[in-house]
């Protein structure tokens, strides 16, 4: 049995392991593109590979349009501005808080409300609760690259006349009842914003895109991501400047080519680790209702803190020690983060899910960070720890105290 690094043993890994390792398509084809890139001396401005990069976002994902962006955040942030939102922006607190950070930098209010135990999700009965006179729109989040409820969502949207928003920032290549990233007319959804930073499934070093159906509003982003122009020397409105390079559309194409094949091998990390774990005390591997529709980029555990034989907490350090970088996503949820933690609004706020859930959740590198061999060398690890836990936390409360 090897000896665990937090015990004084040599770490599983020379080097890290993170969650979030990108993945590099193959550099002859990445070679091939920024050839063709110099040779054309077209770096940004709406160039060839961003226009083919929207065309293949829009065609993958069954939508009108795709507009590409500097990054995911900005998009955020772009569409809340075109659709010309005021008052409250009701979401999850279980996400990223880019997400909130995006409402409130455009001067609306964020309403947080409770997750769904098993999907992490936003829970739309919670949405349905929360929706009053002063909402301007609904924010759902595609979390762990699985659809929320999308259905149910577009009916509550709907009935308030409320605009149903998507945060799919994690969910690209993902289907939703045959709807990619839950946006579809039929659904009477806006738009959904995904993301192409570096940690996401198909990357384009930083990037993000918004897809939606409305021609108007496409045209309307497009304008504002490119300082209000509207023709080559005519400024129409109020813009910034949020476009998208050549370089990063031409990686996130040569990512594109390769997501099938991705979206495969992230469902075998996904299965070892499942496999490997399986039968611990107190860990739980976080499965998606709808596996057929996920893009497997996320490998979840749940630690019950009254049945595993370590903290959640616990585990992440002795993790750490070998080298391996889980994470406490999306810890301790937005609404217990600034600036959101010491308004008035937070201090009565009540979301158990969320803090269960964010108390809970164990992020382990997966996607391209590991092999399948590794995940059964990680998971040795996690099972001895368990197996010494007397031990491993006598190690870590002496370095606690030192």
């Amino acid at each position: 049995m090897p000896l665990l690094a937090i015990l004084g043993g040599t770490p599983l890994f020379a080097e890290p392991r993170h969650v979030g390792t990108p993945f590099i398509p193959p550099r002859e084809l990445l070679h091939a593109s920024l050839d063709e890139i110099l040779d054309g001396r077209r770096l940004s401005n709406d160039g060839p590979f961003v226009r083919r990069l929207e065309l293949l976002l829009a065609d993958r994902h069954g939508v009108a349009h795709a507009v590409a962006m500097c990054n995911a955040t900005i998009a955020m942030q772009l569409l809340f501005r075109a659709m010309d939102l005021r008052g409250e922006i009701i979401m999850p607190a279980f996400t990223f808080v880019a997400t909130a950070h995006a409402a409130t930098w455009e001067g609306l209010e964020t309403v947080f409300v409770d997750i769904d135990r098993e999907t992490h999700c936003i829970d739309p009965i919670a949405v349905a609760n929360a929706v009053t006179a002063d909402t301007a729109a609904i924010v759902g989040v595609q979390l762990w690259g699985q659809p929320c409820d999308v259905e149910r969502l577009a009916i509550i949207s709907k009935n308030a006349d409320i605009p149903l928003i998507f945060d799919a920032a994690q969910a690209l290549g993902c289907d939703c009842s045959n709807h990619s990233t839950g946006l579809a007319t039929s659904y009477d959804s806006v738009a959904s914003v995904i993301s192409l930073h570096a940690t996401k499934i198909v990357s384009g070093l930083e990037g993000g895109a918004v897809l939606t159906n409305d021609d108007a509003l496409a045209d309307k982003l497009r304008r504002m991501r490119n300082f209000g122009f509207e023709d080559y020397d005519r400024v129409a409105s109020l813009g910034t400047n949020a476009k998208l390079n050549e370089f990063s559309a031409a990686f996130a194409i040569r990512g594109l080519e390769c997501l099938d094949d991705l979206i495969q091998r992230n469902s075998r990390i996904r299965d070892a680790y499942r496999e490997c774990l399986r039968d611990l005390p107190g860990v739980a591997f976080h499965a998606p209702v709808k596996a057929e529709s996920v893009n497997h980029h996320y490998a979840i555990l749940m630690i019950d803190p009254g049945a595993c034989p370590l903290t959640r907490d616990e585990l992440v350090k002795i993790l750490w020690a070998e080298n391996v970088l889980a994470r406490r996503y999306f810890f301790p949820g937005c609404h217990r983060m600034e600036p959101y933690a010491s308004r008035p609004a937070a201090q009565r706020l009540r979301l158990p899910a969320t803090d269960d859930v964010a108390d809970s959740v164990l992020a382990l590198p997966a996607s391209s960070a590991v092999t399948v061999d590794d995940v059964v060398l990680i998971c040795q690890r996690i099972r001895i720890a368990l197996e010494m836990h007397a031990s491993v936390r006598d190690s870590i409360q002496q370095a606690a105290g030192a």
